[in-house]
């Protein structure tokens, strides 16, 4: 099983010609929850880990969890409002929000007890590991998970306008990386960041990946380096695109090299596992990555594929 532990939300995304007060349409949204789906999409056994509102908001996004086979065991549920993150779109077909976070519930996240022992990997990311109390609860999770041998995944997602001391974000991220599997940020994270995969794999992670839109993918380990291109399609937007990329890698790689119980692992541990897959596996998890987030772009929202649509 995959757990994926952050934040839900409602995206408020625009329905109707542009505008300051252009219609908005509400859809199920947030990193970890879009890679949750996405990843109960894709034919993964999946958990969600996090706090939901018992509003209306929650109550539907609880409704999308469980139409896409995502286990709900570990989500708390509150009477905080749900957050809401108002979406404008590019003409590139970009995307950039605003977010009302205020008391809400997925900041009262608390630290659960044991994982159950099927779990073999854990995803954590954007604004999850960034607003208080919550984030010290999930990065007492991915503290907790490293620990116990899981494979660990970290999406940053930077949302610059919910840091308000970005250098004290940096060095928190950094203190993350020993705990972390693979890094997986856009390219826009690595420059608000201000690092090189070089840099963070030295603190711990087995690879980085990189995604440059629609330059494609590139993974970096400290063996080799490797790029696919993107896939070429009519972009609606790209809202989603990147959850639906960790949700391809997290699929993929529990299936080829983390899918072994850690006891199993042995002396491999998870870093040797992800070394010993290859350059070519590598380059076939980017392809499989990289067509799973273009079909998200060519739909309105955070709308990730079927198994059977790749």
């Amino acid at each position: 099983m995959i757990v994926v532990a952050g934040e839900s939300l409602i995206d408020l995304v625009p329905d109707g010609p542009p505008g300051p007060l252009a219609p908005l349409l509400p859809r199920p949204g947030g990193g970890p929850y879009n890679t949750a789906v996405a990843l109960g999409r894709l034919g993964a056994r999946a958990a969600f880990c996090s706090r939901v509102s018992t509003d209306a908001f929650g109550d539907a996004l609880m409704a999308g969890l469980q139409g896409a086979e995502v286990a709900t065991d570990l989500v708390q549920r509150g009477p905080e409002p749900t957050t809401l993150a108002v979406a404008s779109v590019g003409p590139d077909g970009s995307a950039r929000y605003g977010f009302y976070v205020e008391g809400t519930a997925d900041r009262l996240f608390a630290l659960p007890g044991p994982l159950p022992e099927d779990v073999r990997a854990v995803a954590f990311g954007t604004l999850s590991l960034a607003l208080e109390p919550g984030a010290t609860a999930y990065e007492a999770l991915l503290r907790r998970s490293a620990r116990d041998g899981l494979f660990t995944l970290l999406d940053p997602n930077i949302r610059p306008g919910l840091l308000p001391d970005p250098v004290a974000y940096r060095t928190r991220f950094a203190n993350w990386l020993p705990h972390v599997s693979v890094l997986k940020l856009s390219e826009e994270d690595a420059d608000w960041l201000g690092g090189t995969p070089a840099s963070w794999l030295e603190r711990g992670p087995g690879a980085v990946v990189l995604t440059r839109g629609a330059a494609g993918l590139t993974v970096f380990t400290r063996e080799y380096e490797v790029s696919v291109p993107a896939v070429r399609v009519r972009v609606v937007d790209t809202i989603g695109a990147g959850d639906t990329v960790n949700a391809a890698l997290l699929h993929g790689l529990v299936g080829r090299g983390v899918r072994c119980a850690p006891e199993a692992l042995g002396a491999l541990g998870v870093r040797g596992a992800l070394e010993a897959l290859g350059a070519e596996a590598w380059r076939e998890l980017l392809a499989f990555a990289a067509r799973a987030a273009a079909v998200t772009c060519t739909r309105a929202g955070a709308e990730p594929p079927y198994g059977g649509e790749l």
